[in-house]
Parts: C-alpha cells; structure tokens; sequence
C-alpha cells in the first residue's frame, strides 16, 4: 500500500473537492440589513454560508473548467498562482470543512431560520 504524502495526496482524492469550489470571505453581518444581504445571495443557486474562527464566508459551488475526467488538472504546468500556492497539508481528502464550521447554511430556509431565532421581530 502506498504512502499518502501532501506530494501525492491529491492523487488519490476522486473527489477533487478543492477544485470544485471557492470562498470569498463577507463582513460579519451584524444587523437585519446584513441578514438580508446573506439571504439574498444565498437565494441564489449553489451558494452556502459559513462561519468559522476566521469569520463568515460564502461558498461559491462552482468547479473549475480545467479538471479533466479524472479529477487531474488540464492545464496544471500554466495553473494559476492560487492554485500553485495551495498548500494540502491539511485539506478535505483528510476530514470535512465543515466539522470545523460555527454556523453552516446551505439554504435560504436554513438561513432565515436563523434570522428569525436571532432577531425575534424579524417578521415585523
């Protein structure tokens, strides 16, 4: 049985879930507005939120067009930076994100649930 290394663990992920995704870090939202604001952008197909120690984010569900069929990158010797800067000492094949996560919304429903539980005269 080989060794999984960082060198060749993404070899073996079949999932390339690194690659199938991306986060862009938003402000602490605080008031109603801001809620309002998430939910807007959480209304919109293959986005989720998330917050962590690092603070809340978007997850844009959005897979690079350059994975080939077998999960490997098609254009790996021209990649770009954050790609070449990627560092998977620690990444997805060895546990999920989201056991790490604070608060995780995958919905609009998820996320007005919380909206309501926080801000008691949401509806009002």
């Amino acid at each position: 049985m080989t060794k999984i290394t960082t060198e060749n663990k993404c070899s073996f992920c079949s999932g390339t879930k690194c690659c199938s995704y991306f986060t862009q870090q938003v402000d602490t939202p605080r008031s109603k507005d801001d809620f309002q604001t998430l939910l807007w952008q959480i209304a919109h197909r293959d986005i989720e939120i998330y917050q962590d120690e690092d603070g809340w984010f978007l997850i844009i569900n959005n897979r690079c067009q350059f994975i080939g069929n077998g999960g490997s990158c098609t254009i790996y010797d021209q990649r770009p930076t954050v790609c070449r800067e990627y560092d998977n000492d620690w990444c997805e094949y060895d546990e999920p994100a989201e056991k790490h996560f604070r608060r995780y919304f995958t919905s609009y429903d998820e996320l007005l649930a919380y909206c309501r539980k926080r801000f008691k005269r949401w509806d009002k």
